[in-house]
C-alpha cells in the first residue's frame, strides 16, 4: 500500500512514509473491517464515522509537516489512528492533543493508542473538536479531520506563529482541502484539493449531523 502511494504521487515524506509503515493500522479498525485494513479507502467505526482513507493521511501529514518534539492538535480523534501516525512523527519530545466528541469513540481511541505503544505521547480529550484546546495552546500544527463550514477562529488563535493548519472546508457533502500557515499578523491559506469528510459538529462547526 505505501508503495502504491508513493507511485501514485500522494506520499514523497520519508517521514511520513517511515510513520506509516511502523503504525499497524488494522489495530485502528474494527474487527469486522480488518481484512481491509491496507485498502485505500476510508472504513466505518461505528458512530457514522469513519478512518480515513490512507491517500488522505498521507495528504494530510505531509502538509502538516509535523517534526519530532512538536505539539500537535488533532480534531476528530475516531479511531486514533491518525494520532498515532502523528505520535510517532513527533516522538518522545513532542505530544499529540486529540478532540473526540463521541465518548464511546474516545474510549475506542484511547485503548487502541494504549495498546500499540503511543499513549505516552498522546492525550485524547472528550469536547468540542471546533473550539480547539486552549489548555495545551499554543501549537505548531493542528489538523482537522471532518469537515468544517469555515475555519473555526479558535484553531487560528491556538496556532504558533509558523504554525501550519491542515483542514476540510465547504459544506456537508462537498470541501476542499485548506491549508493555512500563521506568519506574524497574517495567514497565507492555499486549497489543495477536494475531498469529503463527515462533517465537524460544534459551536464553530456544524450545528447538528
Amino acid at each position: 500500500m505505501i508503495r502504491s502511494l508513493v507511485a501514485e504521487g500522494y506520499l514523497s515524506s520519508q517521514t511520513v512514509i517511515e510513520a506509516m509503515l511502523k503504525v499497524p493500522r488494522e489495530e485502528f479498525v474494527p474487527p469486522e473491517y480488518r481484512r481491509f485494513s491496507y485498502y485505500d479507502t476510508p472504513l466505518p467505526i461505528g458512530y457514522g464515522q469513519t478512518i480515513s482513507a490512507m491517500h488522505m493521511v498521507a495528504i494530510m501529514t505531509e502538509k502538516l509537516n509535523p517534526m519530532p518534539g512538536h505539539r500537535v492538535l488533532e480534531i476528530g480523534t475516531g479511531s486514533g489512528y491518525q494520532a498515532a501516525v502523528l505520535a510517532e512523527i513527533v516522538g518522545i519530545k513532542g505530544h499529540v492533543w486529540t478532540i473526540e466528541r463521541i465518548p464511546e469513540l474516545a474510549e475506542y481511541a484511547f485503548a487502541n493508542l494504549r495498546r500499540t505503544g503511543y499513549i505516552d505521547r498522546t492525550t485524547v480529550v472528550v469536547s468540542d473538536g471546533s473550539e480547539g484546546f486552549q489548555p495545551a495552546a499554543p501549537y505548531d500544527g493542528i489538523i482537522v479531520t471532518a469537515a468544517a463550514p469555515d475555519v473555526p477562529k479558535p484553531l487560528i488563535k491556538q496556532l504558533k506563529k509558523g504554525g501550519r493548519l491542515v483542514i476540510p472546508v465547504g459544506n456537508r457533502w462537498v470541501q476542499v482541502l485548506r491549508i493555512i500557515v500563521k506568519e506574524n499578523s497574517k495567514l497565507w491559506a492555499e486549497d489543495v484539493l477536494p475531498c469529503a469528510f463527515v462533517p465537524l459538529i460544534g459551536r464553530y462547526g456544524f450545528k447538528s449531523y
